[in-house]
């Protein structure tokens, strides 16, 4: 039996949950009924290009018109491997009209990373940018068999021709030349939008709600990456529930998200802004602080959404001090912690209760808990379950329901959980219970008024002479020492204990900070600072500084390479 839904009490207003019938369609009747009502809407502006929903909705026809002329029928997968581009909303919108099932590829993978999801979700379609093309899809074209047809994108795709070649010559451009490879099709996305083959001709492809739509690969922060299978159900609700709740529904404004597309946040994202006719601001890369600032600036969106990496790096930005954020109404982080004092370093720069945490996972098609628009927003916790959803907080050790207030793993209940991980029935079955709940692998636990507030991931937890250390809690309390901009807590092997792990730190300075350069007593200093606010089994043994952070391909922190790095 799930909690008590005592959230609701929070919500700041009555948000009843929607008919579960309203569920009960695909994702192409609802983003087609968004993509005609907003048609003379600009959909995105694109390195100064604005594309409008009605020009979208056309180049998308085109793609589908392309993929079933090619042979691609209901169920098979096409992949999109680019950066957020205008060509990325046209395939996806098109591999959905084609009745096919999109899969993000991220553009930063490694050669063996990018060959293992190839195969691995046996992808039978690539849309890849030129330059990733020569380098890493050709090499490997002949290990990849269920691949049939590459389509090669430039990042200035959509720019003028005089910018295009302004940016190739200046290499601010990646490019790449695209070639034939012995049994697929090679072709440009250029070509499709203007091949006359694919200008007109009707198609009809009957979906439902249980059919796949999505092949969402999973962080692998914790282990080999692995293959969410989200349905159209799983889609749609998450649309309904999650503008729903937001009262974004209708809501025609400007949005920025430094989320990658590839990543089930961004995906989500580019969703909510084209169901509820909103104007995209493209960042091909979410790094590039000085295209977020012209964009605040001068288009002056009213939600932002980001991970906690970027926050960090605006922060450290004179001029992202100096704009006027009147106009941006919330200020969305999600994907990774956000320590409090860094939250209230944010809001003292945007402004007071704009930044809005939540929490989801690529299981559960994005957003699952959220702190609310009416009512109070924590800094520190993630927010409410939403409507329709169900959690409960479990003993890691028992199973059984924990107390208010005490930590136990997250499991969330409701219409967007993922249908499977692809061809993994065992690792499915871990996963989701008989009760139809998604165990997440977090650890958090739920106040008296229904929030939730992320400890540690059960991966991440170490136990340190029988205790319990949650590495968040450490990481949150320790980002108030001065010399701290980020921590990261593992547990490393104790050469004195073998069998058993002591808490290792791994510490990346403040900017700010005036370092005198002597490591040994900056790191005294840590560790007196560790022993005034933390129990003495919490506080950690070794102290490394360094340069930066390894970072995930969506900006989260990656400590699967730190752990390798100490051997643990």
């Amino acid at each position: 039996m799930a909690m008590e839904q005592i959230w609701r009490k929070s919500y700041g207003k009555e948000i009843p949950d929607l008919d579960p019938n309203l569920f009960e369609t695909d994702g192409v009747t609802v983003i087609n009924e968004s993509m005609d009502r907003f048609k003379k809407n600009t959909a995105m502006i694109f390195m100064g290009v604005r594309i409008t929903y009605g020009e979208i909705d056309a180049y998308a026809d085109r793609f589908a018109r392309m993929l079933i002329k090619q042979g691609f029928r209901k169920g098979d997968v096409v992949g999109i491997n680019l950066p957020n581009i205008p060509e990325y909303v046209i395939a996806w919108l098109g591999i959905m009209r084609a009745g096919c099932i999109s899969s993000g590829v991220s553009p930063l993978l490694s050669p063996k990373e990018l060959e293992h999801q190839l195969n691995d979700g046996e992808i039978k379609g690539l849309v890849t940018l030129d330059a990733l093309f020569v380098h890493r899809v050709a090499p490997m074209a002949d290990r990849l068999p269920h691949l049939k047809l590459v389509v090669g994108a430039s990042v200035a795709g959509f720019l003028p021709k005089i910018k295009q070649i302004l940016g190739k010559l200046l290499k601010k451009v990646p490019s790449g030349k695209l070639r034939p490879l012995p049994g697929k099709t090679v072709m440009a996305f250029s070509s499709i939008l203007k091949d006359p083959e694919y200008a007109a001709g009707a198609f009809e492809v009957e979906l439902g709600p249980n059919d796949a739509a999505y092949l969402m690969y999973t962080g692998g922060t914790t282990g080999p990456s692995k293959g969410a299978v989200l349905t159209h159900r799983n889609f749609v609700s998450e649309l309904l529930l999650t503008t729903h709740y937001m009262e974004w529904t209708g809501l025609q404004v400007g949005i920025m998200s430094a989320f990658p597309m590839f990543h089930i946040a961004g995906l989500m994202v580019n969703a909510f802004a084209i169901y509820c006719g909103m104007t995209q601001m493209m960042l091909p890369d979410p790094r590039n602080v000085n295209m977020i600032m012209d964009f605040l600036e001068k288009e002056k969106p009213y939600i932002f959404g980001n991970v906690p990496s970027i926050y960090y790096m605006l922060l450290a930005q004179p001029r992202f001090k100096t704009i006027d954020h009147s106009s941006l109404a919330q200020c969305v982080s999600a994907a990774a912690p956000f320590p409090v004092d860094s939250q209230k370093q944010l809001e003292a720069v945007i402004g007071q209760g704009k930044l809005i945490e939540l929490y989801g996972m690529t299981e559960t098609t994005g957003v699952a808990v959220m702190n609310p628009l009416h009512g109070a927003k924590r800094l520190g916790a993630v927010g409410l379950p939403l409507p329709n959803t169900d959690v409960k907080i479990v003993d890691t050790a028992t199973g059984e329901e924990a107390p208010l207030g005490e930590p136990g793993e997250i499991l969330v209940r409701n219409p967007m959980i993922m249908q499977s991980y692809f061809k993994k029935p065992e690792e499915t079955r871990k996963a989701v219970d008989s009760e139809g709940f998604m165990h997440t692998g977090d650890v958090g636990f739920m106040d008296e008024d229904g929030y939730i507030t992320l400890v540690d991931r059960t991966k991440d937890m170490l136990i340190v002479s029988g205790f319990k250390v949650f590495s968040k809690k450490v990481e949150d309390i320790m980002a108030d020492h001065p010399a701290i901009e980020i921590m990261a807590l593992i547990g490393a092997p104790n050469p004195d204990r073998p069998g058993s792990e002591l808490a290792k730190a791994f510490v990346t300075l403040d900017a700010e900070y005036a370092f005198d350069g002597d490591r040994e007593a900056l790191k005294a200093d840590i560790i007196a600072f560790a022993k005034e606010h933390l129990a003495p089994y919490e506080v950690p043994k070794e102290i490394e500084i360094i340069e930066e952070m390894p970072l995930t391909s969506v900006g989260k922190l990656d400590k699967k390479v730190l752990r390798a790095n100490v051997g643990a």
